[in-house]
Formats: C-alpha cells, structure tokens, sequence
C-alpha cells in the first residue's frame, strides 16, 4: 500500500524546521579559544561561530521585542547545549574533508542547502541534502533501504516509521557515538528517550528531534461567558466528565465559536484523538504478548467520551486534521481545544494567531478510577542508516541539529519543532516565551505513548478509520475497536509476530508506553 507522508509532518520542514541549522546557539560567554589544528588554520575558530549563533540572529525579531529577550539570553542550559561543550577541535581532526548526505522532503531542500553552513564551520564536514519527493518519502526511504546501499547517510522522519526501519536493520546503533562525544542523552525526558530513541533491547537507533505532547487548550475570555472567572490549570476541566458537562454552555457562549476542538479525521488522526482519551482511562494497546487489548473496557470508554465530546465540537470534526484544527483554534474559533501543545505556544503570537493571552494550557483532565497519562503523540526521530559510509560524521550533525539551543530557539519562534530537553523545558527564560512549557514540562514525567511496532503507521491508520466510523455515527465503540484488533492482529502476524521470537522485545519496550506507572498522580 501507498503510504503518504502524514499531513502532520509538512508542519515540521526537516531543516527550516530544525532551528534552520543556524539556531546553533551560545552567546559565547564562558567559551574559551579552541586551539585548532594548523591542518585547518583556514576554518573558523569555533568560539567565534558560536558566538554569531544566538537568540538575537535566529529568533524572530517581532518575538523578541514581544518578550523583552536579549541577544545573548540562554533559553537553555549551557552546560547541557552540545554543541558548546562538543570538542571541536577532535571532530575535525577526525572528520573534516568528509561529507554527510542528509536526506529531505524536496520542499526543504533549498532551505536545507542554505543553513549547511554552520556545521561545516564548526566541523569541517559538509552536508550533501538529498532531495525525496514529500508524498512518496516513506516508499522513497524503504526502497533505498531495501537496496543495500541508501543514497544517504542520515534521514528524520516521522517517529511511527522507527519500527518499519529498526525491524529490519536499516539504522546503525548509536550507543558507541553517544559515549565517545559525551551526547547528553539523558537530558531528553525518558518519554522520548525510549520512544524516540531506543528501540526494544537494540539500544540507541535515533536521536530525538520534534518531541511532541498532546494538550487542553482552553479560552479564559469564552469560559468567562459561562461563569467562569478565571482558570485554574488543575481546577476548572479536572475530569474529561466535567469538560464534557460544560461543552453545551460552550457551544453557545459566543457566535463563531465551537465549544469543543478534536481531530478526528479519518485515518491516524481520529486514532491520536482517541488514545488521548482513552490512555486517561488506563487504556493499553498490548499485553505482554502483544496481542491487541485496546477493545477492552478502558479503550472502549475512552472511545465513547470522544464519541460524546465530538457531539459538542466544531463543524467539520470527522473529517479535520491538524492544520484544520490550528487554524480553527488560532483564528478563535473554539473555546476548548485537544491539539499538539504547539496550539499552546502559536496562539500567543500576533502573527499567527487573533488570540493573543486569551488561551490557556491546563493539566491534563482526569478520569475517576483511571490513569494520569499525557499523550506523547507523534513526533520526529534523526537516524543514521547501518549502509552508511560516514557513520560518525552523520551522527555529529544529528547531534548538532538536535542540540538544546537549535530546539530552544525553535520553540521561541513558535514554528512547531518542539524540544524534548529537560535542561529546555525547565529553562524560566524559555517557560517565559512558551505558555504551555510549564505544564508541558511537568506531563511528561507520566507521558503515555504508543509503541514503534513495525507496521504502526498502517495499525494507527486502520484503528483510526474505525474510530471515525463512530464518530459519523455508523459503529458503536464496541463493535469497532473489536473489528480493529482483528485488524491489528492481522498486521503483527505478518510483521512476524506470535511466533518463536517477536521482532520487537516487549519487556525492553514496556516501561516507556506508560512513564507515570507507579508514580502518585501529581494533580
């Protein structure tokens, strides 16, 4: 089957998404001369490009003014950014003259050539972008995999994809490099760590680079309309029951505006808007021998909660995506919204959004008897394919475009790629320019998300194309969560599961489908 790229990804250009490379930021302070090899005499002195790469030459400067930052603010932690703490002077001797092929979505490839760069300065390694068509990447990417010898070195795509490649062995492990240039793997929160990085028991495949979350997103201005003063993060929506109580007051608080915002288009869109929910009832898709166990009781109530809500949402709701939903909600046109937290940071600002400081991100909302688990959807990962020539180099400018200053920096320009980074997220300077970063942050130490099977992008397409069956009203919740495990059921055994030895280890994947297991709920 055809799998198109995921309309969530075209919000995330590989590069002019990636702080445009440029975003590589120190101020630097505290960064002392390198000693360079004369061999590259004729490079310029890292200390020097770093210096040039900062808050004042990457962040927009409408959001500068918008929020008083300096040139030299640090929205992260020095000691924490890689890039300022990367021995130089060792990579280029080890690595200057070679060149990374870096493979893009075609829409990114002049963008991409034009931010290469600053890593060539600090490296003395060139990046070669390799251009692929947007809407036949996955194909694209497997094709070359499939040949043996891919036409490139390094690629970031879409997290779903990391079982399809890691089950086959297309991506080198990456533990080697991480402990040889002292990466700070363990400042991504776990979440990510497990999700986007490691894979089963095979270690380190990927480095992570668009770390996502879901969120509830509120109007205090349209809330006030039906009695409600001020909001309370915890308070005013504590339980999905009491958003779902409220939501026909909302419907009718002010003309133009739904009361509630869902992505429940057809496909993998209705089954993030699903899991969202349903995690919160302590919804599961596995058990421990990777049978489907998502038509159970959690699943089932999860799926009627979205059912009821969708009743109350915002004309359109069976069919909307991500960039329908974001503009409905920036153009103020909801009052409570489930969306990516990006919502949470773009609505604040006046070029993307009529909001302004009418939006709220609060705490998850709870379920009685249920789980805390904030959904860790979606999102990007960077590998590096086991063919490649130059391994290593292509590591180093993973590391360097995932660094905590690229992520920062984008996160203040609001454009979407989200840092993953504890050293970011509980960063007050950073918290200062991101609405939702202080909750965010907080969620994701009880993160819920689904496992990178082989083959997870097809199970999420064919769940979701059930769960918005009874969102149009032609299925109950039962019947269609029963007819999509048989469905996922089928996919796995093809994948190889059930059988002698299962593609992916469950006992090394369990501890990060759920973070907040064992923990006591925080709110």
């Amino acid at each position: 089957m055809m799998r198109r790229k995921p309309a969530s990804l075209t919000r995330r250009s590989v590069l002019k998404s990636s702080a445009a490379l440029a975003a590589t930021a120190a101020t630097g302070t505290g960064v002392s001369l390198f000693n360079v090899n004369n061999a590259f005499a004729q490079m310029p002195n890292p200390a020097d490009v770093l210096a040039k790469l900062n808050v004042g030459k990457f962040v927009k400067k409408e959001y500068r003014e918008q929020y008083k930052l300096g040139d030299n603010d640090e929205l992260w932690d020095p000691a924490k950014d890689w890039i300022r703490t990367a021995d130089w002077e060792a990579i280029r001797k080890e690595h200057a003259g070679k060149t990374v092929r870096f493979a893009v979505g075609a829409a990114d490839r002049e963008s991409a050539q034009e931010q290469t760069q600053p890593f060539a300065d600090l490296s003395g390694i060139k990046i070669d972008v390799v251009s692929i068509p947007d809407d036949a990447m996955y194909d694209k990417v497997v094709a070359e995999f499939l040949s043996g010898n891919a036409g490139f070195d390094a690629i970031q795509f879409f997290s779903p994809w990391l079982g399809d490649f890691a089950a086959q062995g297309f991506l080198k492990p990456l533990d080697e490099y991480v402990a040889k240039w002292k990466l700070p793997f363990d400042d991504w929160y776990e979440t990510y760590q497990r999700n986007y990085g490691h894979w089963g028991d095979k270690g380190i495949l990927g480095i992570p680079f668009d770390c996502d979350i879901q969120q509830v997103h509120v109007r205090p201005s349209i809330l006030a309309k039906i009695g409600i003063s001020s909001v309370d993060k915890v308070t005013t929506i504590p339980s999905y029951d009491e958003m779902l109580r409220i939501a026909p007051e909302l419907n009718k608080a002010q003309p133009g505006v739904a009361g509630i915002g869902l992505m429940a288009g057809r496909g993998f869109w209705a089954t993030y808007a699903w899991e969202h929910v349903a995690a919160q009832y302590g919804m599961h898709l596995f058990n421990e021998k990777w049978e489907p166990i998502f038509n159970g009781d959690a699943g089932v109530k999860g799926l009627e909660m979205l059912s009821a809500l969708s009743k109350h949402a915002i004309e359109g709701v069976a069919a909307a995506d991500w960039p329908t939903n974001r503009a409905a909600m920036l153009g103020g046109q909801i009052a409570c919204n489930i969306s990516w937290q990006d919502t949470g940071t773009q609505a604040t600002r006046p070029d993307q959004s009529k909001l302004g400081d009418d939006i709220v991100t609060i705490y998850e909302p709870r379920v009685a008897g249920g789980t805390y688990a904030p959904p860790n959807i979606a999102g990007s990962t960077s590998v590096v394919a086991a063919t490649s020539p130059e391994p290593e180099a292509a590591f180093l400018m993973l590391a360097f475009l995932t660094t905590s200053s690229i992520m920062a920096m984008n996160e203040a320009n609001a454009n979407g790629v989200a840092p993953g980074t504890k050293s970011v997220m509980n960063n007050e300077k950073l918290r200062a320019v991101s609405q939702p970063a202080k909750v965010w942050a907080e969620s994701l130490d009880y993160a819920w998300c689904a496992p990178r099977i082989p083959s997870g992008f097809q199970v999420e397409q064919e769940i979701g194309f059930l769960v918005n069956e009874v969102i149009v009203g032609t299925k109950k919740p039962k019947e269609a969560l029963d007819e999509a495990a048989g469905k996922v059921k089928a996919i796995m055994e093809k994948n190889g599961f059930y059988k002698d030895a299962d593609p992916m280890n469950f006992a090394a994947t369990e501890p990060g489908l759920w973070i907040g297991k064992g923990k006591a709920v925080p709110i």
